[in-house]
């Protein structure tokens, strides 16, 4: 009797690409703790990148906004909008003449309620974005390596968890055309000079030491890292400087976890508010009064 051999492959899932214009086959890493290693592009900074960075003080909050300026139709986006601050955002949208299609979240936070719900209220037509593993609702649910494209512009994602279980960094695209150097949008994964806590909604000290050395120290060293919260004044860092200056993330790993877990940081004051609302989008009421935040 001839006995045959039978050799199973698994493929990955092909990258999602959200609103490209031109769909090529993409291959997913095969796991979400694979390595991303790129090197710096020598072209010209991309003329088409229109970026603001806007402040929310009682949070210590930014939120980005990024449109493809050479487009017919102005695409942007919204990273980390907080809800009292929407009618500051939108109006600064209508100013630039800028058509906003995505409202994204790097993570659940904790210490804010999210504008996506109420910036889709007042925008028909926006949608809000934010991390499979977050196990939250939105309209568009990313995985590591999707594409958010805005225009001729795009956004590769990362999973970088440990301060919650759905953390991802925004990173613009490598190429002629795209932003130079690139930029890294890193929520509460990494802060300049620190990161997030990762004692509650399932962090993990380990599990975030490994995301930033894997996902974010991989990237080119000028990269420019832009947070989701700073507590002292800074508005942007680099690759370099942190893997030099992290005061953290320049320990090795048990090192690392022993700081994080001696921390002895107070209970989130927004949290049983922010993190139930965040949940479900941030959807509130359009005629209620934005929840007031608090820094931790």
């Amino acid at each position: 009797m001839l006995r045959l051999s039978l050799l199973r492959i698994t493929l990955p899932r092909p990258t999602t690409l959200f609103n490209c214009p031109t769909r090529h086959t993409k291959l997913r890493p095969q796991t979400m703790a694979a390595s991303y290693t790129t090197r710096s592009s020598s072209h010209p900074r991309s003329n088409n990148l229109l970026f603001r960075q806007l402040f929310e003080k009682e949070s210590s909050t930014y939120t980005y906004l990024l449109a493809d300026r050479s487009h017919p139709d102005k695409p942007a986006l919204l990273i980390d909008p907080v809800d009292k601050m929407v009618e500051r955002d939108l109006s600064l949208v209508k100013e630039l003449g800028l058509k906003l299609i995505y409202a994204m979240n790097t993570h659940v936070h904790a210490d804010h309620v999210t504008g996506s719900g109420l910036i889709k209220n007042k925008i028909p037509g926006v949608k809000s974005i934010i991390s499979k593993a977050s196990n939250s609702q939105a309209d568009l649910l990313i995985e590591a390596g999707d594409k958010i494209c805005f225009g001729d512009l795009f956004l590769e994602v990362r999973a970088t968890p440990g301060h919650t279980l759905g953390c991802v960094t925004y990173v613009t695209g490598d190429g002629p055309d795209q932003p130079q150097p690139r930029m890294a949008f890193t929520g509460d994964a990494l802060l300049i000079r620190g990161c997030g806590r990762t004692d509650f909604q399932g962090g993990s000290s380990l599990q975030l030491y490994k995301s930033v050395h894997s996902q974010i120290f991989t990237l080119p060293k000028d990269t420019l890292l832009f947070p989701a919260h700073d507590y002292k004044g800074f508005t942007v860092s680099t690759v370099e400087e942190e893997m030099l200056y992290n005061p953290r993330l320049t320990k090795e790993e048990e090192a690392f976890k022993n700081i994080m877990e001696n921390l002895k940081l107070p209970y989130p004051k927004m949290i049983d508010i922010a993190v139930p609302a965040n949940m479900v989008c941030g959807l509130q009421d359009v005629s209620a009064k934005p929840v007031e935040a608090t820094s931790n």
